[in-house]
């Protein structure tokens, strides 16, 4: 499952690491070339949620390899279309290819992981991997014909639909054992509140996404290879964070693992976008840190607030808040070509700590199948 989750999130990460290319081969616009962001964003945020429905009613696991197939084939032929608008709707396409795959995952992979925390620290480290690995393979991909080359992008695609059948195949019944099986009341206002949290987590992330390639190659004077190793930095931090949250979550308790990564957030996007020079790669991976900590956190408290719609928590939590991020790219393009890159990056400073306000308070959900009784007391200092 883990493997299969990085092929098809290479396909996340690839958008942003060909938005240089766009810029540079066809002469897009910040605005324009982050509005191919946007198009592998909005309908895949449309639709996620539905697909969440759809799952927590009847068994999809075919939906599995499809969207790992779908994803790869809107990105590989994003470079070789001939027009922006038929750019804008292969990446779509793929977005929504995106979205089949993440909520049917989610579910399984928690059955499979029984509810363990690192288990599904594994399974999103899997995602985060193939999100560090896109702006290498990008990289390597363009380095041999630029984005003609683009069709050479499909082949993790093919790779991931094969892992994700045999994943399938393998896990079997312990899938169909695990639908509606949990037991407890749904928490619309704390799963609300949540969510509204992980839109700021996604804005940041989006952005940051889309621009620090571009923005570091400014602030350092380098080349193609400087942005991309700020992306790579960006993604492969947070590779590492995520199997860190799962550990550090069944040590000091979910809620609070949250919390404090949104405070480290606040500070590392400060020092990456005023902090001149090369140290700007150190709070790059401090940002990663702080963003991609409480990832796999994000899931599963959603999961837990809502254990009759596992599907449905899957959807918003991996799926809907992530990909609202990308709305959000065009307004910051629009400004950067009305200023500058470092203007437009300024009000992601702002937004986690926006998040971490929403989390004071929230309680720490019950397990899969605990009682009510074993929730954590909201005036327990841990709690705020």
């Amino acid at each position: 499952m883990s493997l299969g989750h990085a092929c098809v999130d290479v396909y996340q990460g690839a958008v942003a690491a060909l938005v240089p290319y766009f810029v540079a081969e066809r002469a897009y616009s910040y605005a324009a070339a982050s509005g191919v962001v946007l198009a592998a964003s909005l309908l895949s945020s449309l639709v996620q949620p539905l697909f969440g429905v759809l799952t927590d009613r009847w068994e999809m696991p075919w939906l599995l390899p499809l969207g790992a197939l779908t994803a790869g084939a809107g990105v590989a032929l994003s470079g070789v279309t001939g027009s922006y608008a038929l750019t804008l709707a292969v990446v779509a396409v793929s977005g929504v290819g995106v979205a089949a795959y993440h909520p049917e995952a989610a579910r399984v992979a928690r059955a499979v992981a029984q509810g363990r925390h690192t288990g599904m620290g594994w399974f999103s480290f899997g995602g985060n991997a193939g999100f560090a690995l896109a702006p290498l393979l990008v990289f390597a991909v363009m380095a041999t014909g630029g984005l003609r080359a683009s069709p050479l992008l499909v082949v993790p695609a093919l790779a991931g639909a094969a892992l994700c059948a045999a994943a399938v195949r393998s896990a079997g019944p312990g899938i169909r054992s695990s639908r509606g099986s949990a037991a407890g009341e749904d928490d619309w206002g704390s799963f609300l509140r949540l969510s509204g949290a992980v839109v700021c987590r996604s804005v940041v992330f989006v952005g940051l996404s889309t621009f620090v390639s571009l923005y570091v190659r400014e602030r350092t004077g380098g080349g193609a290879a400087a942005g991309t190793a700020a992306l790579f930095v960006l993604y492969a931090g947070g590779a590492v964070g995520t199997l860190a949250g799962g550990r550090l979550a069944e040590r000091y308790g979910r809620m609070a693992v949250v919390r404090r990564s949104y405070a480290l957030t606040v500070l590392a996007v400060a020092g990456l976008v005023l902090v001149p020079g090369p140290p700007v790669y150190l709070f790059v991976a401090l940002t990663s840190a702080g963003l991609y900590v409480p990832f796999s956190l994000h899931i599963t408290l959603g999961q837990d607030l809502l254990p009759r719609r596992v599907g449905t928590a899957s959807g918003v939590t991996l799926g809907l808040t992530v990909s609202v991020g990308g709305l959000a790219a065009p307004a910051l393009g629009a400004l950067a070509d009305a200023t500058s890159l470092r203007t437009a990056l300024l009000p992601l400073i702002a937004l986690p700590a926006l998040g971490r306000l929403l989390l004071c308070g929230l309680r720490e959900p019950a397990p899969p199948g605990a009682p009510v009784s074993e929730r954590a007391d909201p005036h327990d200092p841990a709690a705020r």
